[in-house]
């Protein structure tokens, strides 16, 4: 299976509440974060929720 890597790389400060537990639920924190997701429907929505703020290749 295909697999998605993100990284965060704009602070959450100042974001909508749910904006920023899209980016936890991605398992992001704080900046430079990277997580290795699973390639299906849920995570590409998620991925874009908060597009504007993460960076996303394939892993």
């Amino acid at each position: 299976m295909a697999q998605l890597k993100v990284t965060l790389k704009k602070s959450l400060i100042g974001c909508k509440k749910n904006q920023i537990a899209t980016a936890k639920a991605l398992g992001l924190h704080k900046i430079g974060d990277v997580t290795v997701q699973p390639d299906n429907a849920a995570t590409q929505g998620k991925v874009a929720k908060i597009s504007h703020l993460i960076e996303v290749s394939e892993a």
